[in-house]
């Protein structure tokens, strides 16, 4: 018989729920796999929990279907509705359809089509609606009011939370030594669940949980004390840009989580190639979070000899993500240095230079000729001894006289100035630099130039495509400084964007 929780549940309403949760009627009992190259690496006990083995290869389907079971037979007539596009529209779906109920999920029209495939895929009706989630997410609501659906949330729902804490009670079946467990953070489902269950259970377990720095909204709502919403989310790591941590969500993470950290982009993408290496799975962003918070960890606490765990919390990655993936993994892991180094336009200066570097790997070199006297170079170096070894070669380097930019964390310059150099104009130029963030829907590029095309001259224009729901673009006009007229045009349009005028791989390789 399942159990139902409402309200506000106590710890042990909630153990009550997960331990009689009805989620294996579609869930599986995921593996516990050792990973001992990290494990070896790091003088711990590394385990992984592949929440990736999922019918839905996430953990979503978890929660889902712990709440769509526990609905009177009338709701269930009437059918469910969602707002997501990524894993818990398929959760969702592939719950509400095993159960003979219909389900509807409300997606952004931006969705790319293998997402929207996959849900129909799973037996849901998909409904493409609105430029965003919060768009969408308002549409769902307003057909649940309209049309008597029941509105399944992805996480602010004691048994959605419940349904997730069966995670937390597969770990402690499979293995009772454990030390920490690590888990993602977005809006908080999966960390309250495993909390609430294990600190019960288990309290001397530490349960720590991890967020992307630029989506840390358990972060900013721990330092308020109460949730409140981030300006932005980044995108990175798309499952778990959440703006805002959800009420229960965050009563139980503020009350039974012994920790959170923060990790960035580079260091996401250095814990899916861990996962490769280590046990062949191939996570997304967010499925790697947690693992790349437990390293992190380890890093800024001195943990050793112990047994930890992390969340591999999902593998529903677009395959051309990964070539982003590839080109930042070594950044994360601090074995690659990427250095703007002026040296002298004169055969041999290049020979010098890598002789100077003594016997280290180039990864990186971009050159175009600019004058006679001297050469702006963007390059790549390997590392085996991280930010120390970093740091010895450009106090090398300007020892023997060079001008030296660490462009290592300029996150411009990994995004498009390394694929720019030498795109220096033919005359002197009054420019203004910005970066945004397109939608990769069709019509992106034509709303940005009818907005802003049409008024100033763009000068240099850059986008490479990396796989994810938005595209990065570095766009430059031809304007002294941002006028009113400007800065109202950027509102219009809608775009995230950031002034990068000043930004010193602009100035070091791309301005006139």
């Amino acid at each position: 018989m399942t159990t139902t929780l409402s309200g506000t549940p106590s710890a042990i309403d909630y153990l009550r729920a997960i331990l009689c949760s009805p989620v294996y009627e579609v869930a599986q009992v995921t593996p516990l796999e050792t990973m001992s190259i990290l494990s070896e690496r790091l003088g711990n006990q590394i385990w992984v929990k592949r929440e990736d083995r999922q019918p839905v290869h996430s953990f979503k389907i978890r929660g889902a279907h712990a709440m769509i079971a526990s609905l009177t037979e009338q709701q269930k007539a009437q059918g469910v509705v969602a707002a997501s596009a990524g894993n818990h529209a398929q959760g969702v779906a592939l719950s509400a359809t095993g159960l003979g109920i219909r389900s509807l999920i409300v997606m952004p029209k931006t969705t790319p089509d293998i997402k929207v495939e996959a849900v129909r895929g799973f037996g849901g009706n998909v409904l493409l609606h609105g430029n965003n989630f919060d768009e969408a997410k308002a549409k769902a609501i307003e057909l649940a009011s309209t049309e008597g659906y029941t509105f399944i949330p992805p996480f602010d729902h004691p048994m959605v939370i419940a349904g997730q804490g069966s995670i937390g009670m597969e770990l402690l079946q499979q293995c009772t030594r454990l030390n920490r467990v690590f888990v993602p953070v977005g809006g908080g489902g999966m960390a309250a669940g495993i909390a609430v269950l294990i600190k019960q259970l288990m309290p001397q377990i530490k349960v720590i949980g991890v967020e992307a720095e630029d989506s840390a909204c358990l972060k900013a709502a721990m330092l308020a004390g109460h949730p409140i919403e981030l300006d932005r989310v980044g995108l990175f790591a798309d499952g778990v840009a959440v703006k805002r941590i959800g009420d229960e969500t965050f009563r139980l993470c503020h009350d039974y989580l012994d920790d959170v950290i923060t990790v960035d982009s580079d260091e996401i993408c250095a814990a899916v190639k861990d996962l490769f290496d280590d046990v062949r799975a191939i996570a997304e962003p967010s499925g790697a979070l947690a693992l790349a918070g437990l390293k992190k960890y380890i890093q800024q606490h001195n943990i050793c000899g112990e047994q930890l765990v992390h969340i591999l919390s999902g593998a529903n990655l677009n395959f051309h993500g990964l070539r982003y993936i590839s080109e930042r993994c070594e950044l994360g892991e601090k074995r690659e240095a990427l250095l703007g180094v002026t040296i002298p336009e004169t055969k041999g200066s290049f020979l010098k230079f890598c002789q100077l570097l003594d016997g280290r790997s180039v990864t990186e070199f971009n050159y175009r000729y600019s004058n006679d006297q001297q050469a702006a170079i963007f390059v790549g170096v390997r590392l085996t001894n991280g930010d120390i070894e970093r740091q010895e070669i450009i106090e090398q380097l300007q020892e023997d006289g060079y001008n030296v930019t660490d462009l290592s964390d300029n996150e411009m310059a990994k995004l498009h100035v390394r694929y720019m150099v030498g795109g220096r104009p033919s005359k002197p130029l009054k420019e203004r630099l910005y970066s945004f963030e397109f939608p990769e829907a069709p019509g992106a590029l034509l709303t940005f130039l009818e907005t802003l095309g049409t008024h100033w001259n763009i000068t240099l224009f850059h986008y490479r495509s990396h796989g994810t729901d938005f595209g990065r673009v570095l766009v430059a006009f031809e304007i002294e400084k941002a006028t009113n007229e400007l800065i109202e045009k950027l509102a219009v349009l809608g775009y995230e964007s950031h002034d990068e005028s000043d930004n010193l791989a602009f100035s070091y390789f791309l301005a006139g």
